[in-house]
């Protein structure tokens, strides 16, 4: 069922690149949801060690199960705190007697820090995991299928040397692969505490005789590992690692999206976005039709990408802890569902990706004449040529300036037939019929295909 849109909303993450998935981890529900579980995490601590008794517990865990975002924000327009007033939500589920145990020993980021390291790593490898895996299995069959279509390559925006479209398609899927596994690990490695105030286990440390012990049962409860030390709050690099994770992913988006868009513009035309029939690309010019997911996706990085900046910043924090990341801290979980609204659509683009044959058989007859000359200063050179590269330029030259094929020029020229006598019939080949010319661009694409699909089965 279609989510209803709250147009009343200030962000457009929320109104037009939300990801439903992703509300029971990144939304404010969830936050809070997840910040509640640390304090029933560390009851059930104090009742497994026989300090809280079993209904005591019970009490706070269905407590703490049921609290409510509004809830905690009615209540934080009375304390001006947002763990405090949690706490007071729960306190006033349970008994009197419950009371004194809910929060007993924790400061607010025991809270906080754990809480966002276990929503973005639940959020990662729940949701978008898959995702990023169902894009790479996109792209997987995607170079397969043409990994024996013939492409001039293009450097520095000129035509270079022919390769396949399918080995393209294949730089990405070993990039994406990559990322993949990297943003997994960041995730996993991202860590929690229950130190206390200054990270010394001061308050702990009068209720408990093995206060790091005590950090490590409850954070067990919640499968995520303590940081080695920490201050008040937790080391800030994991989570700067995971943020740089995220948005390096977003990069290899964004260069895709730069290479299609381009490959889509009208004077080369060799993919098409295909659009759906009442689709419209200008409010003017009937007859457009832009490559706007691309350009969208390449749109939202660059709102995102400097994120990485504020996360670096984030890491400095004076002595045990000043309040400079509180507030910019809070639109990492926007980072997150931007990104995977990205690959999420980008999987639909490029499963709908028309590649035009035709017109790349086409550019690459364009650029045939100009191919040539690396095969052929590299032939002439082995077989003892004294300067190759500079008489193949020179030749090249005088092709461009007299209008004609530098198969020509080469062909009429005495001073060379001792040398092109040399060639065997199969470097002959690759020289004049330049479509062979492709060194080994589809086997090297169909072997990183293979590659990252052993590699998705173990994910």
């Amino acid at each position: 069922m279609k989510e209803e849109i709250d147009f009343s909303a200030f962000s457009p993450t929320d109104y037009r690149y939300a990801v439903a998935e992703l509300r029971d981890y990144l939304s404010d529900e969830a936050y809070v949801r997840y910040k509640a579980k640390i304090e029933a995490a560390v009851v059930q601590v104090f009742e497994k060690r026989s300090m809280l008794k079993q209904d005591l517990c019970a009490e706070i865990v269905e407590a703490a199960s049921n609290v409510t975002a509004a809830e905690v924000y009615e209540e934080e327009q009375k304390t001006r705190h947002d763990i405090r007033a949690l706490v007071n939500v729960v306190r006033s589920k349970v008994s009197d007697e419950a009371k004194p145990f809910v929060h007993l020993g924790a400061t607010s980021y025991d809270v906080v820090d754990t809480a966002n390291a276990l929503r973005y790593k639940d959020a990662v490898l729940n949701v978008i995991i898959p995702d990023m895996l169902a894009l790479e299995r996109t792209w997987i069959e995607l170079a397969r299928r043409e990994k024996n279509t013939v492409q001039i390559g293009r450097t520095h925006g000129q035509y270079a040397e022919p390769i396949t479209f399918g080995f393209a398609i294949a730089q990405y899927v070993n990039r994406w692969g990559s990322q993949i596994l990297k943003t997994k690990e960041a995730s996993k490695n991202l860590v929690g505490k229950f130190s206390g105030a200054v990270g010394a286990y001061n308050a702990t440390s009068l209720v408990v005789d093995d206060p790091e012990e005590f950090e490590r049962e409850v954070l067990a409860v919640l499968n995520i590992k303590p940081a080695a030390i920490s201050t008040q709050i937790v080391p800030p690099e994991p989570m700067s690692d995971f943020g740089h994770s995220i948005i390096s992913s977003f990069s290899v988006l964004a260069n895709f999206c730069d290479d299609m868009r381009h490959l889509q513009r009208s004077e080369i035309g060799e993919v098409m976005e295909r659009v759906v029939a009442d689709q419209v690309g200008s409010s003017t010019m009937p007859h457009k039709r832009n490559p706007i997911g691309f350009e969208n996706v390449k749109s939202l990085w660059k709102k995102f990408m400097p994120h990485v900046v504020t996360m670096h910043l984030d890491q400095i924090s004076e002595h045990q802890r000043d309040l400079t990341n509180s507030a910019s801290q809070r639109y990492t979980q926007e980072l997150l569902v931007v990104f995977d609204y990205c690959v999420r659509r980008l999987k639909s683009i490029s499963e709908r990706l028309e590649v035009d044959r035709a017109r790349m058989q086409e550019n690459f007859m364009r650029a045939k004449d100009n191919v040539i000359a690396e095969p052929l200063y590299i032939l002439l050179s082995y077989y003892g040529h004294p300067d190759a590269h500079e008489y193949v330029r020179r030749k090249s030259f005088q092709a461009y300036k007299e209008n004609k094929s530098l198969k020509e020029l080469i062909a009429s020229d005495e001073e060379i037939l001792l040398y092109l006598e040399k060639f065997t019939s199969k470097q002959r080949e690759r020289v004049f019929d330049v479509e062979k010319y492709t060194g080994i661009a589809a086997e090297k694409a169909e072997r990183v295909a293979s590659y990252w699909e052993g590699v998705l089965k173990d994910l």
